[in-house]
């Protein structure tokens, strides 16, 4: 088995999920971590070092063929976080969205995420439904009062589970005032990090939000539109964990259009067949010897 698929049963007794990724967070260092959306995804996420997986939203609605604004329920995304979290022994964010609902709706997904075997849920500050943050103008603000309560309640059902806050003000247009007073009240609810947004193509709106934060709770950022600007002004600004949050939904989507263009083209995938990953490889990343083994230890004396 490939050392980042292999269970680590000495980490997992000695730390739980969510406790390795509040050090994850508290970390000096900043940290990456890869999206995934499915049980593949998840186990390529680990064997490639990642300390831990950001399940996407836009990601597993998109392999589900739902669009990111809330077409899938939260049931749907419990599942397939199960499976990620058996494919895996590192920890898992959930991109919980607005927690699909009320304060009721939020602490009941926390509930089963934790049982599901996720390590932490992020939320954002968004009306339920939401819509994909890159998509469109119209994004409306949640009461922040009630978002509290629903912090507040996630807490309470699941105080084990990492509860990140994502703040959504410089995506509605709100500025930065409004999203230290979000981040700070969301502090105060008992959050443990906060999620800070932007679709910016400069990191201009994160690094006047870092200038006055102060580390009062760890940042956590998603450059998808602004990542040229590179890990060491994340670095200088003091963010936690900076999540790579579709990147290996992006890839797949791009080698699978290509892979099906050609073969349908020529009739064969002769000219790419060397591009294309070998059996063996698909066979060792799913640990099928494992199962052989198994096979001979419990069928073994039959034969």
């Amino acid at each position: 088995m490939n050392p980042g698929t292999a269970t680590v049963e000495g980490q997992r007794a000695s730390l739980s999920a969510p406790a390795r990724l509040r050090n994850l967070l508290r970390s000096p260092e900043l940290e990456f971590v890869m999206s995934a959306h499915d049980g593949i995804s998840a186990r390529i996420v680990a064997e490639a070092g990642f300390p831990a997986i950001w399940a996407s939203g836009l990601s597993i609605s998109t392999v589900m063929g739902a669009r990111d604004n809330n077409e899938i329920s939260w049931t749907q995304l419990v599942a397939a976080v199960e499976v990620m979290a058996d494919m895996t022994s590192i920890p898992i964010i959930v991109d919980g969205d607005t927690g699909f609902g009320d304060f009721n709706n939020a602490r009941r997904l926390a509930r089963k995420l934790g049982q599901v075997g996720a390590a932490g849920v992020c939320i954002e500050d968004k009306v339920f439904p939401k819509a994909n943050s890159f998509v469109g103008a119209h994004h409306q603000l949640a009461n922040i009062d009630d978002f509290c309560a629903k912090l507040r309640a996630c807490r309470d059902t699941s105080p084990d589970l990492v509860l990140i806050a994502r703040v959504e003000a410089f995506i509605c247009g709100a500025g930065l005032d409004a999203a230290l007073e979000r981040a700070e009240a969301y502090r105060q609810a008992g959050a443990d990090a906060i999620f800070m947004h932007s679709r910016l193509t400069v990191p201009d709106e994160i690094v006047a939000f870092m200038a006055r934060w102060d580390n009062a709770l760890p940042v956590v950022i998603a450059p998808t539109t602004y990542a040229a600007a590179g890990a060491q002004l994340f670095r200088d600004a003091g963010v936690s964990v900076a999540i790579w949050a579709n990147h290996t939904l992006r890839a797949a989507v791009a080698e699978m259009r290509r892979a099906a263009r050609t073969i349908r083209e020529e009739e064969g995938p002769a000219r790419i067949e060397q591009d294309l990953t070998p059996l063996s490889e698909l066979f060792e990343l799913m640990d099928y010897d494992e199962l052989l083994h198994a096979e001979e230890r419990y069928y073994g004396h039959l034969r």
